[in-house]
Parts: structure tokens; C-alpha cells; sequence
């Protein structure tokens, strides 16, 4: 993984990603503006490289640059459709499916989160916002995922995101259990806070109150990163 610049803070610097994921390689050009891939959006990165999407149609909301809308491709979806809040924003994505010569029938929608009126699908994926969610209820784009997955889903089929120790994780897997689906767990792994989660004593403080949220080890702080698979009843 390689920037061409960086900055603390705002995570919109442009940058060459560039990172191996099971056996794809891939190059994808970040112009300014675009969120950068963080460390949730490689750990989902490394555990779609291992799932079979063979024949499927894949809603991917917020799609960025285009990191798990290549590996989602790569891995056999045969049809996708791809949101962002902006036009301007999927403009990025076209370009790197471009750039690596992705045939796969994809659809660009522009979107406000869950409220997608095309569908359904056979599995949705998705990177919701936490720490910089722009909501006072930082949790709110997880929940309303997990509560309007049956929207966009078709029955039987399966919700992939991620979401940080940080977010609570107990609660995500109740709500999705009382929602009546199957969750399962594709991938767990740990990461040093990044820079911009000490420039909010907010965020710290919330973070504080929530026992098992992080782990500090050799004045490190670490936070958990889980990859959910949670399929809804047939």
C-alpha cells in the first residue's frame, strides 16, 4: 500500500493504492476528495479475496475508490451495482474498473446510505462510517443497515460489513440475531488507532465508557476490526 501524499486528519489526500489481496493484485488511483482506504476497508478487502460470489448480484453502498467492487468482480459476482452520495464520487470507480479492465455488468447508483430503490439483491457489502459519521449516534449507519437489510435483500440472502470494537461489536450481532438473522464472523483483526481518533476528546471519551472497546499495549492503542456475515431467513 503506497500514498503519494499524506495528511493527518481528513483521510482525502490523493494517493496510489496500490495492495495484494489473496491472489489479486491491484493499482487504484485516489484523486482528492475520495476517502482513502483505511484499515476496516483492507481487513474487509483480505476477507471478500476468500469468498465466492459466483453468479450474484452485489449491492456495494458507498463504494469509494473501488477496492471491494474489484475483488468482488474478480470473485465471480456477475452482476453489481455500486453507490455513492455523489455522481462525481463514482467517477473514481469507473476509472479504476477501467484501469484494470473490468467487464462485470455494473450498475452506478447514486444514494443516500440504505435508501436504494433498486433490488434485490442476492448479498449486500458495505464499509458503514463510525468515527467520522457526521451523526451524534455514531452508530447510526450501522444500525439502520442491519434494520433495513430485508429492504434490499432477497430472502436467504447475506450482509457482509465491518465495523471496528470501537462500534460495539455485542450490540451489532443482537441486533442482527433479533432481526432474525443467521451472523456469522469471516475475519478478526487488530490495529493501531489512527491519528484522527486523538484529535477528537469526544470520540475518546465514548470510547472510554464502553467496556472492551480498545486494548492498550505498550502505550499502544489497538482497536479490533470484525468482518460480519449475517444471512436473513429464507
Amino acid at each position: 500500500m503506497k500514498s503519494l501524499t499524506k495528511r493527518h486528519g481528513d483521510n482525502l489526500y490523493p494517493a496510489l493504492f496500490r495492495a495484494q489481496f489473496g491472489s489479486h493484485e491491484m493499482s487504484l488511483d485516489v484523486p482528492a476528495g475520495v476517502w482513502n482506504p483505511t484499515p476496516h476497508g483492507v481487513h474487509l478487502g483480505n476477507v471478500l479475496a476468500e469468498v465466492d460470489f459466483s453468479g450474484e448480484h452485489v449491492l456495494e453502498i458507498g463504494t469509494g475508490c473501488g477496492v471491494h467492487a474489484l475483488l468482488l468482480a474478480w470473485q465471480g459476482a456477475a452482476r453489481l451495482t455500486l453507490t455513492e452520495i455523489e455522481a462525481a464520487l463514482l467517477e473514481t470507480v469507473r476509472h479504476n474498473f477501467a484501469k484494470h479492465k473490468v467487464d462485470t455488468p455494473t450498475e452506478y447508483v447514486v444514494a443516500d446510505w440504505v435508501h436504494i430503490e433498486c433490488g434485490p439483491f442476492d448479498t449486500v457489502v458495505t464499509n458503514p462510517p463510525f468515527a467520522k459519521s457526521g451523526k451524534r449516534y455514531r452508530r447510526y449507519f450501522i444500525d439502520t443497515l442491519i434494520l433495513d437489510a430485508h429492504k434490499l435483500l432477497k430472502p436467504g440472502g447475506r450482509l457482509i460489513f465491518v465495523q471496528s470494537s470501537m462500534a460495539d461489536v455485542p450490540r451489532s450481532i443482537r441486533m442482527m440475531e433479533e432481526c432474525g438473522m443467521t451472523v456469522g464472523i469471516l475475519g478478526e483483526s487488530d490495529h493501531e488507532f489512527r491519528d484522527y481518533y486523538f484529535e477528537d476528546p469526544t470520540y475518546l471519551l465514548e470510547m472510554a465508557r464502553l467496556p472492551g472497546a480498545y486494548d492498550v499495549r505498550g502505550g499502544l492503542h489497538f482497536e479490533r476490526l470484525v468482518a460480519f456475515e449475517a444471512r436473513l431467513p429464507q
